[in-house]
Parts: structure tokens; C-alpha cells; sequence
């Protein structure tokens, strides 16, 4: 996991909502997810805790919300706890960092980028992201159109299915649906090419030794120990966890992997905290949702946003007011 996960989790859910597989899956395959029946739903939506991470962000005499999300989870998680689903009543608006859901959206991530070049693999390359498309029971070529770099990651994630975590059970999914059935209008914090850009290094050097790292780390079993920590940290609120990322993600491991992390995260929060500020200054409460590492760290989005006005109290573990 030479790439910060959470930040690279939404082309995952891109591909499933986008590619259905085309064969039958061979036996040795993750379980697939499904959705709960009618009396499940109701006993998990009745028993549901809060997870994750949620701050209640007031100025100008409007409270909005700002939840730390998971892009990957279990099948009880689709359901929001008391805190959250007070937070979902009021408010008026859903910011998510891309609405995964809108046509546009996926369309742009489904293709190359257009300002990056091409990166050329070699067979032996090759051969080894064949090896990992197998493992995930893709059909063969099903993520052929994508960067290699974004098929790396999506066979990255995918290894967290072998543990129960499924994208399809994020929490970014169950907001989005929510939002439309309700008939809140859904709000995009950053452009599909600009994540795209941020994404796929701009050197294509760079952008093989990600893939190479990455495709190391797969083949050596070190991606499923990480996803499962970050899972439970996440599940459990567990900030001071999330907070230490680097120290075990064991995804850090020179100064280009530090330098992309920060990159990747810290470096784009000050964008982030800007478009949720002006989201709220419309004079309707929003809930802001996206991934919770971008709420740990000297750089995160509560801090941001306290600087710029914003009363910031942390509901989700329960705290003092900040």
C-alpha cells in the first residue's frame, strides 16, 4: 500500500458500480456483497452504534456536519448511528469529495487522464497485474482501459472482500442514496480530473515504482493486515490510531512515499476545508463526508477549519468543544 489508501478507495467504488463481471467466478474467490433483507435492515438499523468520526461545525449561527468516513465497510455499517442520523436531519446538503453517482463523474474516472502520460509495461508487468486481476476474480481486461497505477489500486482494495469489507457497503454510497431519496442535493468538493491528476504521479518514473511497490506489497501479503487495522480504528473512532498511520501502515517507506502521503492528504485539505466553508456560507447547513484521514494530523480538516471561523466540537467520540 505504497499509496495512502483512503484517498484512492473512490476509483474502486467507481469500477464496481461500472463493471459487472462478465464470467462466472472460480470458487477461490472473496465473498461478494449482498444486501441485507428487509428484516435485517430493520434489526441493524435499530441497533446501529455511531462510527467513524463526526464534528458539529457552527458560524454564523448554522451548525453543519463533518464526518469522517470509510470508503470500504461490513454490511452493518450501511446504517447510521443516533449522532449521525441527527446530523443527516438537519442538514440540507451532501458534500462528499465526488459524487459517485453522477454520470459525468464516472465517465472521467473510467479514462485515461488525458494530462498524464501513458505508462508502457513491460510483459513481465504485465503478466504480474494479470496475476492480481486474477486473484480479485476480475474477467480478464476488465480494468484494461484504466492507468495501471488505478488498477493497482483497485486490486489493492479489493483484498480487503477476503475480510468481510466490501466498497460496496461504504459509507459514501449509503449517504449518496440517502441524499437522492430524500431530496437533498448532492455537492462534489473536488473535480474528477483533479483527483485523477493527484492520483497518477506526473513522472511516469514515479508512477512505475508506485506500481512496482505496490504490486511488491501484494504479492508479500502486507495489504490485507493494514486495511483490516484501518477498518477497526475507523470503526471504533479511534482517532490516536489514525492519527499514527504512517507509523504502521507499512506503506512508508522513503522520502517519496512520505512526501506523496502529504501530498495526497494534507495537501488536500486546504481545498477541501475552503469548498465545505462555502457550501455553508450559502445559509444552509451541510454534512460534509469524506475520509476520516483527512481529519487526523497538523493539517486536518477540523483544524482548517476552525482557522477559518468555525465553532469545531467532535460529536463522534464524544469531546469538549475544541
Amino acid at each position: 500500500m505504497n499509496h495512502p489508501l483512503l484517498a484512492r478507495l473512490l476509483i474502486l467504488l467507481t469500477l464496481l458500480l461500472g463493471a459487472a463481471p462478465a464470467l462466472a467466478k472460480p470458487p477461490a474467490c472473496p465473498p461478494s456483497a449482498t444486501a441485507p433483507s428487509a428484516e435485517q435492515a430493520q434489526t441493524l438499523a435499530a441497533q446501529a452504534p455511531d462510527r467513524g468520526l463526526l464534528y458539529r461545525l457552527r458560524r454564523d449561527g448554522i451548525n453543519s456536519y463533518l464526518y469522517g468516513t470509510l470508503h470500504i465497510g461490513r454490511m452493518e455499517w450501511l446504517f447510521p448511528g443516533p449522532q449521525l442520523r441527527m446530523a443527516m436531519a438537519q442538514t440540507q446538503l451532501l458534500a462528499l469529495e465526488l459524487d459517485l453517482q453522477d454520470s459525468a463523474t464516472l465517465k472521467v474516472l473510467s479514462q485515461p487522464p488525458r494530462q498524464r502520460e501513458p505508462l508502457r509495461l513491460s510483459e513481465a508487468e504485465r503478466q504480474r497485474l494479470a496475476a492480481q486481476a486474477r486473484a480479485a476474480c476480475l474477467p480478464e481486461g476488465a480494468l484494461a482501459g484504466l492507468h495501471p497505477v488505478l488498477q493497482l489500486s483497485s486490486y489493492t482494495v479489493l483484498q480487503a472482500r477476503w475480510d468481510g469489507l466490501d466498497p460496496g457497503f461504504g459509507q459514501e454510497q449509503m449517504l449518496g442514496s440517502w441524499a437522492r431519496q430524500q431530496g437533498r442535493s448532492v455537492h462534489a468538493l473536488e473535480s474528477a480530473e483533479l483527483q485523477l491528476l493527484a492520483l497518477i504521479p506526473q513522472q511516469t518514473q514515479q508512477a512505475r515504482q508506485l506500481l512496482l511497490k505496490g504490486l511488491n506489497q501484494l504479492e508479500r501479503g502486507q495489504v490485507r493486515p493494514a486495511l483490516r487495522r484501518l477498518a477497526e480504528a475507523w470503526a471504533a473512532g479511534d482517532l490516536a490510531t489514525l492519527q499514527d498511520y504512517e507509523r504502521w501502515c507499512d506503506c512508508i517507506h522513503d522520502a517519496q512515499d512520505r512526501a506523496e502521503l502529504q501530498r495526497l492528504n494534507d495537501g488536500r485539505n486546504p481545498a477541501l476545508a475552503r469548498g465545505i466553508a462555502a457550501l455553508h456560507a450559502q445559509g444552509r447547513p451541510v454534512l460534509a463526508a469524506v475520509g476520516a484521514l483527512h481529519l487526523s494530523g497538523e493539517q486536518s480538516l477540523p483544524l482548517l477549519l476552525a482557522q477559518l471561523g468555525f465553532e469545531v466540537e467532535r460529536l463522534v467520540p464524544a469531546s469538549d468543544v475544541r
